[in-house]
């Protein structure tokens, strides 16, 4: 089979992106059999490096995919058509987008799978989009995305019901093939190597802290979990712990919760809540590796990625019930109702403070995290690939 990419979000840091580097990945070390054709802009082509055994095919557009089809973004409609016609030019046998984030129409009958990776931005469109112009391109877009594609996949069974549910579409069309953790996540015995990296962030040895992982988006509701880390450090017993945040949150090309951005800049605020910015993942690896616990208390996610990643360190996740983190994440976590802070600073309080709860977790964290990898997740691409071609 000769397998058309979308690669033009291959570079993106946010979770689809890393879908797209590390299953393409782990699907191009396991399939010798099969020709890959990725399909990129001439922006990611000048500072991405691609895997050697692929094809490429340059597109001259005038603006970068990932940027233009942010919250704020435009897109070229003649960029998409230069897409769209550079893919119906090459013989395929099918056509892959890993997400419909960079969809662009392709008016050729080569086969075609859409990947949709969540229903975020059709169940709280009030967090993702500024203004309905945005809000109507976005939908327009991933209607005539299904319309086109033979199959859509998504990353896990929550988010099949989600879109068979808002899509009314049949669920026989949705496959599901889940995410994995990177090799660059596991436990760590070296005690030094994690001190150096929270001295790094101004945290001594010993620094008991919750860490989150992600963007600073309104629907990741983290107005939720700074209002249960201030019930933590006001009731006199957890004082010492700090919150740590990690994301790229200077260049996001999503929106920012406003609220948070105030109070990035309040002083006592910053004295207890660290912002590391973007950081490459050895450097996460530690953090996860040193966390207390990982929370992850978004309104909705397709999968939670970063809950994996921290599961693979050992570490314990909280996470909220109305996501796909009870399925990722199973009896090794435990959940709260995103509206209510109250609960998510109960479970706070049960990790730090009961060890034994906290080691069973940890624990369960490990077994629970064995049962992912990219290597199954491209195993289970390759089937869908090869039943549609």
């Amino acid at each position: 089979m000769r397998i058309g990419i979308d690669a033009t979000c291959w570079a993106n840091p946010r979770g689809y992106g890393r879908f797209t580097r590390h299953m393409l990945s782990a699907l191009l070390d396991a399939d010798r059999d099969n020709q890959y054709v990725f399909f990129m802009d001439s922006f990611m082509a000048q500072d991405t490096e691609f895997p050697a055994q692929v094809e490429r095919r340059v597109v001259e557009l005038s603006a970068s995919p990932t940027r233009a089809a942010s919250a704020d973004g435009r897109r070229s409609i003649g960029d998409m058509l230069k897409m769209g016609r550079a893919v119906a030019r090459e013989p395929l046998d099918v056509f892959f987008f890993p997400s419909v984030y960079t969809y662009f129409p392709v008016f050729s009958r080569v086969p075609k799978i859409v990947a949709i990776h969540d229903v975020i931005a059709e169940k709280y469109p009030q967090l993702i989009f500024r203004n309905r112009k945005s809000r109507f391109f976005w939908d327009l877009k991933t209607r005539l995305a299904i319309w086109q594609a033979d199959l859509v996949m998504t990353v896990s069974e929550f988010s099949k019901q989600g879109i068979a549910e808002h899509f009314r579409l049949d669920p026989q069309r949705i496959r599901v093939v889940s995410e994995g953790s990177a090799d660059a996540f596991y436990p760590i015995e070296d005690r030094a190597l994690l001190a150096q990296v929270l001295a790094r962030h101004g945290m001594a040895p010993q620094t008991r802290f919750v860490l989150y992982v992600g963007g600073i988006a309104p629907h990741k509701n983290l107005a939720a979990l700074i209002a249960a880390f201030d019930q933590l450090a006001a009731d006199g017993q957890h004082e010492d712990v700090r919150l740590v945040l990690v994301g790229d949150y200077e260049h996001d090309v999503f929106l920012m919760d406003d609220v948070i951005r105030a109070r990035m800049h309040d002083p006592e605020f910053r004295a207890r809540v660290i912002f590391t910015g973007y950081i490459p993942d050895e450097e996460l690896n530690a953090l996860y590796n040193a966390a207390s616990v990982f929370v992850l208390p978004s309104f909705c996610e397709g999968f939670g990625l970063p809950a994996l990643e921290a599961m693979s360190c050992g570490t314990v996740v909280i996470g909220s019930n109305s996501t796909s983190i009870p399925e990722v994440v199973g009896e090794a976590g435990l959940f709260f109702d995103p509206h209510d802070a109250q609960a998510l600073t109960a479970h706070l309080r049960s990790v730090l403070d009961d060890p034994v709860l906290r080691e069973k977790l940890q624990r369960r964290a490990l077994q629970r995290a064995a049962m992912f990898s990219w290597q199954r997740s491209a195993q289970d691409a390759l089937q869908v690939l090869q039943a549609l071609a």
